[in-house]
């Protein structure tokens, strides 16, 4: 996997429920993003259109205007128009001057230049295209009137305000500059309608954002019901599954739920039968194995007792011990990894430091586990015992270590001792298996260890130390909540 893809993978909850939970807000964001994307690119096409319609609306009303005063004798020019400011309530501000004004236009956006452009043509194909004009996007406060260049402020209210003035929104001004005459310019200023005074994109509106948000919360809420009502099953079918992997008695699990949930559940219960049976078979098995085998075991000893020759009967003695001993130990080794106990949180803390209490003056004890470990307390006190026997027993000290965290309890037992060859490594979990200069080798014990171990989904690992001696590491995982 790539680098670069974990940290994004951590994200991800690790639980089902989680995971839909975050695959639906993922769907339902980009469901929402898409449809908001296309209602509000509608939304605007249909705005453009509707501001469009409306620039050639007052184009033409501009040009009706010019139209009007162009045919006014030169002297009713200045009369008429004092008359329409006194009168107020005129879309346009009208004035004539003997010269264009100079004022700040506004930045030009794809907006405002669409409706100059469209104003522009309307008054060119009403007025002629060789008229001189010009038409610009001007603000409230730069706005100037007349020749003197007074501002908006400094006029009468009757005379501009309502007509140029839109409180509190104060949208940009369309000021239109006309030649008439000779040195004559007629001035029209002018806002666009409502609703498209302010000339800006419009976003989504509150009430969009909301309708997302309530229903991408109601869908959360009925997913997350419908996957905890769904995954129920599973956390019932995963908790047997481990506790029968500790070797515990697990009732059937009702076949309930979704059509494969309830195939999941109907084939564990077929694969509980099937185990439970096995196991009592294996168990019946070796209690007739150690009865037949005690028997001739027994006869064999007795016939060797009446031999008349010692150094026979010595040597047939020396087989025979082997025998029993490789017979005791193969039930031995089945008694302790067979372990019928009750699952319950063990103080490992506690367990160690009992461990250890024989031996104060050989065994040290390092750290501290975070919580109690649920599991078997007879079969880790065994497997746990066993690696600290081991470590004495072939490296006369014992230095345990703990490192526990949320994931795993991890234990590590170091010795003394010579080590194992690096090439036997893999051989010391054998039964009886031999190691130059020991009698019984790290077999049996360690072998018990590991099986108890895998009985809680553990692992037992070896490896030598740099500085001498041999570390024997316990890894048993924590389950999920």
């Amino acid at each position: 996997m790539p680098e670069r893809l974990r940290p994004a993978l951590r994200l991800v909850p690790r639980s089902l429920l989680g995971r839909m939970l975050f695959l639906t807000l993922l769907v339902v964001l980009v469901a929402q993003a898409l449809s908001s994307f296309i209602w509000l690119s509608q939304l605007r096409a249909s705005q453009l259109d509707g501001l469009l319609t409306s620039a050639r609306s007052l184009g033409q009303s501009m040009a009706a205007s010019v139209s009007y005063i162009r045919s006014l004798p030169l002297g009713y020019r200045p009369m008429v128009l004092d008359q329409l400011r006194s009168m107020g309530g005129t879309r346009f501000f009208v004035s004539l001057n003997d010269k264009p004004l100079d004022m700040r236009v506004l930045p030009e956006t794809p907006r405002k230049r669409a409706v100059l452009e469209e104003v522009e043509q309307v008054l060119r194909e009403r007025l002629g295209k060789d008229v001189e004009m010009s038409l610009h996007f001007v603000g409230p406060d730069d706005l100037r009137l007349f020749n003197g260049g007074l501002k908006l402020d400094e006029l009468p209210r009757s005379w501009a305000h309502y007509a140029l003035t839109l409180e509190p929104l104060n949208p940009p001004v369309l000021v239109t500059q006309i030649r008439i005459g000779g040195d004559e310019w007629l001035y029209l200023a002018s806002l666009l309608p409502e609703p498209y005074a302010g000339l800006e994109d419009q976003g989504l509106a509150d009430q969009q954002l909301w309708f997302i948000l309530i229903t991408g919360a109601f869908l959360l809420l009925f997913i997350g019901l419908l996957v905890h009502w769904q995954s129920r099953p599973l956390k019932r079918l995963a908790r047997a599954a481990r506790e029968m992997s500790l070797g515990a008695e697990v009732e059937p699990l009702p076949e309930a739920g979704g059509s494969e949930v309830a195939d999941v559940s109907r084939a564990f219960n077929s694969m509980r039968e099937r185990i439970s049976r096995y196991l009592n078979e294996r168990s019946q098995l070796f209690s007739a194995i150690s009865h037949d085998l005690r028997t001739p075991i027994t006869r064999l000893r007795l016939r060797v007792e009446m031999l008349e020759d010692e150094a026979l009967q010595a040597k047939f003695s020396r087989d025979l011990d082997e025998l029993e001993l490789l017979v005791k130990g193969a039930l031995q080794c089945v008694k302790d990894t067979d372990i019928h106990e009750n699952i319950e949180p063990v103080d490992l803390d506690h367990l160690l430091q009992v461990l250890a209490e024989p031996y104060r003056d050989k065994v040290t004890l390092e750290g501290r586990t975070l919580a109690l470990y649920p599991g078997k307390p007879l079969a880790l006190r065994r497997c746990i015992g066993n690696l600290v026997d081991n470590a004495l027993k072939y490296g006369e000290r014992a230095h345990l270590r703990i490192e526990d965290s949320a994931e795993a309890f991890v234990l590590h037992v170091d010795d003394e001792g010579p080590g194992v060859p690096e090439q036997k490594l893999g051989q010391v979990f054998e039964p009886h298996f031999r190691l130059a200069g020991h009698k019984q080798g790290y077999g049996l014990g360690l072998g018990i260890a590991r099986n108890l171990a895998h009985s809680h989904g553990g692992e037992v690992s070896l490896r030598n130390l740099h500085a001498g001696g041999l570390r024997v590491t316990l890894t048993l995982p924590r389950p999920a909540d």
